[in-house]
């Protein structure tokens, strides 16, 4: 359902997922009030319709996101939209209000997080300046950078990556580890510069730390840890990527 804002002309495209059908309503009349154009769905199933061809997909310039949904769940929407390459600003809009609830929603992809309930004030301040600040970052020329190795996808500002569009939710060492092989591949490392390059110059430990980063990489990216594919072990030396 699309409801186009009454005499004038909407520059922004918002897509609202909300299940809640009062809820839903409200918030489409308040923003379209507001000049916004609302595209407004009940779930994510809906939703996933306007981005089957990805990044080519229907463009809009922000999306509000409920968490709670039948069908497919908002985190799940959310990591789907970002392993597809689209980078389109998400609010997420939710009940759940705990720390951790914020700092997944964040770390999946999430823009920005609202609790519910809240006031339609800072429901539209807070969509405009999501919509300055992914104008700006345009007008900048600053698109996300994403790195690309087969189906191995990193999108370093986020500290996010997928393997065949599986989230890899690796911890922040064997992230940077990654990202640092991604950077460099067909290169042979010793032990000691990946420690220093990863750990620091200044890291008091043991180089078999790094051999425990690579076992446990290995055992989230290959098919078969044992016979690995990406990370290879160069005898007498040390390890290269791809």
């Amino acid at each position: 359902m699309a409801i186009k804002p009454p005499n004038q002309q909407a520059s922004s495209q918002l897509l609202l997922v909300e299940d809640d059908d009062t809820i839903r309503e409200t918030i489409a009349e308040s923003l379209t009030a507001e000049g916004f154009v609302v595209d407004a769905v009940a779930n994510g199933n809906a939703a996933l319709d306007y981005f089957q061809g990805g990044p080519d997909a229907r463009r809009f310039d922000l999306i509000l996101l409920d968490l709670m949904m039948p069908g497919v769940h908002g985190l799940d929407f959310c990591r789907y939209l970002r392993c597809l390459g689209i980078i389109t600003p998400i609010l997420i809009v939710s009940v759940k209000d705990s720390e951790i609830d914020r700092v997944v929603g964040l770390e999946v992809g999430a823009d920005d997080y609202l609790i519910k309930p809240f006031g339609m004030r800072e429901l539209v301040a807070r969509c405009r300046a999501l919509l300055r600040r992914s104008t700006q970052a345009m007008a900048d020329g600053a698109p996300k950078e994403v790195l690309r190795y087969g189906e191995l996808v990193l999108y370093p500002e986020e500290y996010y990556g997928t393997i065949n569009g599986v989230p890899l939710n690796l911890p922040p060492k064997q992230y940077k580890l990654l990202e640092f092989f991604m950077r460099h591949p067909q290169r042979v490392w010793s032990r000691d510069k990946l420690l220093e390059n990863i750990w620091g110059a200044d890291f008091i430990g043991d180089v078999k730390t790094v051999d425990v980063h690579i076992r446990w990489l290995r055992e989230k990216l290959e098919e078969n840890p044992s016979q690995p594919r990406l990370i290879l072990t160069v005898r007498g030396f040390g390890y290269r990527f791809g």
